[in-house]
């Protein structure tokens, strides 16, 4: 029980924790960061920009707030603050995810990082509007599975993190670091979440009706 709180307490600090992040960029001189790696020309692109600015912003915002909506107590004891922040959670995604796929185009490593990055946000944008959709027709178990995928996808931008040292200190070079990193980013989250998902399933089935 107190491992399983600790988790939780570890989860919540890093989905709040790499949520605030993009707060620097605002902050910073504007080859801060990731933004280090691209051209100029890229760099004083108004499109990509705002694009840019508004992907790191709103996706902050989804994963800062997501997780409260995995939170049982919430849910129960509260549920038009879940509703409300659920809502918060699904505009901030349609904006941020839509902003993703356009500057994965533009990603650093070519097409392979491109390829991954766009999938990313095809999965996210597609996941969280499923999870939509069934809660709109009440079908709250189909909706739970959703958005358990949907945060899996979009608790990539903290597994990212993790991983780009490893990575980075494994291979020697930052470039061949993010190609991987673009699929292992988020990839593996869907698993973690699949797992989780027929555990849930499977312990509703042994309870008694």
């Amino acid at each position: 029980m107190l491992a399983s709180k600790a988790c939780w307490v570890l989860f919540a600090a890093l989905c709040l924790a790499v949520g605030l992040y993009p707060v620097s960029y605002f902050l910073a001189a504007s080859n801060f960061g990731l933004r280090a790696s691209k051209s100029i020309e890229l760099l004083a692109d108004p499109v990509w920009n705002a694009a840019f600015y508004t992907h790191i912003a709103l996706g902050g915002l989804a994963l800062a707030v997501g997780w409260t909506q995995f939170v049982t107590r919430l849910r129960l004891k509260r549920p038009g603050a879940h509703r409300l922040l659920g809502k918060v959670y699904v505009g901030a995604v349609l904006l941020s995810g839509l902003a993703g796929v356009y500057i994965g185009f533009f990603a650093t490593g070519g097409v392979v990082a491109a390829s991954g990055f766009i999938s990313l946000g095809i999965v996210w944008l597609s996941t969280t509007a499923s999870a939509y959709r069934l809660i709109k027709r009440r079908r709250i178990e189909e909706h739970r599975l959703m958005m358990t995928y949907s945060y899996a996808a979009c608790f990539a931008a903290v597994t990212l993190r993790l991983w780009m040292p490893v990575l980075i200190h494994a291979m020697g070079d930052f470039i061949s670091a993010y190609r991987i990193v673009a699929w292992l980013c988020w990839v593996p989250n869907l698993g973690v979440a699949y797992v989780i998902s027929r555990r849930q399933l499977q312990a509703r089935e042994l309870v008694p009706s």
